[in-house]
């Protein structure tokens, strides 16, 4: 049993796959807590990997994106395989990277947070919410890097930071700037 604060679809508001159509697989729970996390943690249902399944089936998205609170802390190799062999979609996670993951996720999103450490071998993209943080602490993260204003707060600060750090590129939360869910 797995603890899903919600299954949904839409299109991906961020980073690389922005504008994509995905099935959103929200779990609660997390090991840190972030203030501007959007995720209720105490909130959630626990579900079966075949009722997870059955739910993300009902949706022609080409991807699933495991997202959070923390994925990480629910799941592992055989859920990801359930995921893929029965739907045949793409499985991304969204992760703040404290936790190995199953090393059949197709896209790696790590998102570091203030009191975390990166334990991940493999990061396809990088997504930081820039709070005004050391972005030292970054440099040795591989992957696409992506700087995210703040609940949309400082982008102005953002955008200054990222064209003099031209390694970075802007991530806006487009799904909340259009009020998609």
């Amino acid at each position: 049993m797995r603890k899903i604060n919600e299954i949904f679809y839409s299109l991906q508001g961020e980073g690389s796959f922005t504008g994509t159509p995905a099935v959103f697989v929200r779990f609660s729970g997390c090991n840190l807590k972030c203030s501007f996390c959007d995720t209720e943690h105490e909130s959630g249902t626990l579900m079966s990997d075949e009722a997870i399944v059955d739910e993300v089936k009902k949706y022609p998205a080409p991807i699933v994106v495991l997202t959070g609170g923390e994925p990480s802390l629910w799941i592992d190799e055989a859920f990801v395989k359930a995921l893929k062999d029965a739907t045949g979609k793409k499985i991304c996670i969204e992760t703040n990277g404290t936790h190995s993951l199953p090393s059949n996720i197709d896209w790696v999103t790590c998102s570091p947070k203030e009191g975390g450490r990166v334990v991940l071998e493999r990061i396809d993209e990088l997504k930081v919410v820039y709070t005004g943080q050391d972005m030292t602490q970054y440099e040795s993260l591989s992957g696409a890097r992506f700087l995210q204003p703040c609940s949309g707060q400082n982008a102005e600060e953002v955008i200054e930071y990222i064209k003099i750090h031209p390694v970075w590129r802007l991530s806006l939360q487009t799904h909340k700037l259009l009020q998609i869910r």
